[in-house]
């Protein structure tokens, strides 16, 4: 029987869980289980939990039939448990290194009590860690272990349940069960601590409480849930009249619970305007009931609220409060969207053109910022015209790229008075990275944030451990432009659970695929050897196509590969298309491999897409053409010469090394005898692409464009799109060699 049970509950955090369950099994004290509940959630969490459990056997796993809420998948948890004590942890929360070690400890030296209290620092997204305000409560005194009695202020801590050590048998004994709701540790709180014989505290942070920018708390949402508070009020009493020996609480609850009444009339961002005065009625009427004979109010503005509260003047008590606060809210508000207007000079035509109506046929597009016609913007923009034509199409383009964008597509020129017009009406905005600053997300008005990769590196918010590669990025202002996004673009379940960690905002998660890689699905074989004869590739040619990544950390372009003798270990009868800043020399050997077709600078091609179809292979480092390259299941080549480097400095989710979607090369040499041998394309490389596909290229079906457009431009139901192709059922565009046989059999 261990030490331990932590029970973890789980819904909706698949960005989170990792770092949960891994504070956990990385403690140095090691006599515990976790007992992880998937509550029938709908994203990846489920599945996290799972591979956790295969990993460590001190990982059991219970997947509830329906989503039943925190409170009930914590009885769940509890019901497993199997642990001397019971810690609860919340899944987007972490435990402390060493915690485990030191609770133990304090247990051993206290006896044993019914309940361990311990402390807890809030997180926050931009680095702050902020201690729990009442840690000097959790002084450790003598005597060591003690009733409530001998310690009241301890009702005075957040009402929570993730600071304990509850002994189960204590638990057991007294049926302590979390109810329903969303105060549900309210009534468990109180009545473990009320009933405790012996309490013992230790003055040590073990909780890392997550502070999520936006959602994943009720105390942070605007809505009649709050409510609820008064259920669970209902509950505290009735134990206290279900045991009358303990009847000396009902004074030091009643004031927990008035101060739990005031607070949620003093916030707010709460209670919606219209239920306020609703919330008043019932709150006194609580007040009333269940003030105990001889009470005496506190004495200052609080005792001033208790009277209020207990007059039911709701015009008193929150009206003028909550108004007074808006107006506050709003001027602040004013007064930095006039700052912002200054700065970005917007001028007061693009203020005119935000107070007139959405143009809801209006959508604008923008890639690579405003470089390009290109990626996922593009075939959603092509995928409109098909679908919905009513739609009118306009896309951003800075003037000194105007070249590159197609004949036929409708352009605003940056920063123009066209485009700010469009920028404040267009009903739809849509793009692979974020749109200014300046840019206001106007009600009514739908973000579409595409991405225009998955992730190896760090991303957003976990760049802060990789100052090298951030480049003094402000963090704020980056989750500012995002808190824009209306929804979020996703091609595989790691992308989805990097991105809601990443980005912490309130967007909706569309896991539809890539639009930009249906064409990998869809193409066909005179669609795949056209693409060879667009880039001069010989008939019975090898075409391997080479996209080395960008390092960030680098002032200017180091080459890893020497293209002239590479191209010669190759032989004739291979072909280099090569993507990026790598025509640094003008050698007269490179210029003749050129002129011969040997390397094909593909640098500035419009669409790489082409380019993956044109490819027998691909080489790559760290560049996330990889993932969607292996939608078409070709082989693939890592060159990683400097993978060490690459990790350290930037960050990557995982060891590509160990996880490769092909055949591994350290330097020139291996790498040329790896394509040159047969390794690329043998059958242990095949395995490792297997693998690499099944875990990243979950939703890429060739319908992702589909997908998109009638669920948000045409409010289609999501029951009614076509669903995901399974993996082992899709059908990706031929090879080139297939696609030579097809045509040339007909």
């Amino acid at each position: 029987m261990p030490r331990f049970t932590l029970v973890v509950p789980a819904y909706k955090v698949q960005g989170y869980l990792g770092a949960c369950l891994d504070s956990v099994l990385a403690q140095d004290f090691d006599d515990f289980e976790i007992v992880a509940v998937d509550d029938c959630s709908p994203d990846d969490s489920g599945a996290i939990l799972d591979r956790y459990a295969a990993q460590d056997s001190r990982v059991r796993v219970l997947h509830l039939p329906e989503n039943v809420g925190l409170g009930r998948a914590r009885n769940a948890g509890l019901r497993e448990a199997r642990g001397d004590y019971v810690l609860f942890l919340d899944s987007d929360d972490t435990l402390a290194p060493g915690s485990l070690s030191a609770v133990a400890a304090r247990l051993a030296d206290t006896h044993d009590p019914d309940v361990l209290v311990y402390d807890y620092a809030r997180t926050y997204w931009d680095g702050r860690v902020v201690r729990n305000q009442l840690a000097h409560m959790l002084q450790q005194a003598e005597p060591t272990s003690f009733s409530l009695d001998q310690r009241p202020e301890l009702l005075d801590l957040l009402q929570i349940v993730w600071n304990k050590a509850y002994r189960r048998d204590f638990v057991e004994e007294h049926g302590f069960e979390f109810p329903p709701g969303y105060y549900e540790d309210a009534p468990w709180t109180f009545c473990t601590l009320i009933t405790a014989r012996r309490i013992a505290v230790l003055d040590r942070v073990c909780v890392y409480y997550r502070q999520r920018r936006q959602g994943g708390n009720i105390l942070r949402t605007r809505s009649r849930k709050h409510f609820d508070v008064f259920d669970q009020y209902e509950r505290v009493f009735r134990y206290l009249d279900e045991h009358p020996e303990l009847d000396r609480w009902r004074p030091p609850l009643f004031r927990k619970m008035a101060d739990h009444y005031i607070t949620v009339l003093d916030r707010p961002d709460r209670l919606p305007q219209d239920s306020r005065a609703e919330f008043v009625r019932r709150a006194s009427a609580d007040y009333r009931l269940r003030k105990p004979a001889g009470f005496v109010r506190p004495g200052g503005p609080r005792g001033r609220k208790y009277h209020l509260l207990d007059l039911g003047a709701h015009p008193a008590l929150a009206g003028a409060k909550v108004v007074s606060r808006a107006r506050t809210a709003l001027r602040r508000s004013g007064r930095r969207q006039v700052q912002l207007t200054k700065r970005r000079l917007m001028g007061t035509h693009y203020r005119t053109q935000l107070r007139l109506p959405l143009d809801e046929n209006l959508a604008v597009f923008s890639a690579y910022w405003s470089r390009s016609y290109a990626c996922n913007p593009a075939a959603i923009d092509a995928e409109l015209a098909r679908l919905a034509p009513h739609i009118r199409r306009v896309w951003v383009v800075r003037p000194e790229e105007r070249h590159r964008i197609p004949s036929g597509v409708e352009t605003v020129r940056l920063g123009s008075h066209e485009y700010w017009t469009a920028m404040a009406r267009a009903g739809y905005l849509v793009n692979n990275v974020n749109f200014a600053d300046a840019v206001v997300k106007r009600e009514g008005s739908v973000h579409i944030q595409t991405h225009h990769g998955t992730p190896l590196k760090s991303m957003g918010l976990d760049q802060r451990d990789y100052p090298g590669s951030a480049h003094g990025m402000d963090f704020k202002k980056l989750l500012e432009r995002c808190d824009r996004w209306d929804y979020s673009l996703s091609s595989n379940r790691h992308s989805t659970a990097v991105w809601e960690r990443v980005y912490p905002c309130s967007y909706t998660t569309l896991e539809t695929g890539y639009p930009r890689n249906d064409v990998l699905l869809n193409a066909t074989a005179e669609d795949v050897l056209a693409a060879r004869r667009e880039l001069g590739i010989a008939d019975g040619t090898t075409a391997l196509l080479y996209t080395p990544t960008h390092r960030e950390y680098e002032s200017a372009f180091v080459p890893r590969l020497d293209l002239a003798r590479f191209a010669g270990q190759l032989g004739p009868d291979t072909t280099l298309l090569v993507r990026g800043h790598y025509f640094y020399d003008s050698s007269p050997e490179l210029a003749a491999l050129r002129a011969g077709g040997r390397i094909v600078d593909v640098s500035s091609h419009p669409v790489v897409e082409k380019l993956y179809l044109a490819a027998d292979a691909l080489v790559t480092d760290y560049s996330s053409a990889m993932f969607d390259y292996a939608n078409l299941d070709r082989p693939i080549v890592i060159y990683a010469p400097d993978w060490e480097i690459y990790r350290t400095v930037r960050g990557t989710y995982f060891d590509l090394l160990n996880e490769p979607p092909g055949a591994v090369a350290a330097d020139q040499d291996e790498l040329a005898e790896v394509l040159t041998s047969g390794a690329w394309k043998d059958e242990a490389s095949a395995k490792l692409r297997a693998e690499f596909r099944r875990r990243f290229c979950d939703f890429d079906d060739g319908r992702a464009a589909e997908r998109l457009v009638r669920s948000i431009f045409l409010s289609e139901d999501l029951a009614d799109l076509p669903p995901v192709v399974p993996l082992s059922e899709r059908c990706p565009a031929p090879t080139p060699e297939q696609a030579a046989a097809s045509v040339g059999a007909v």
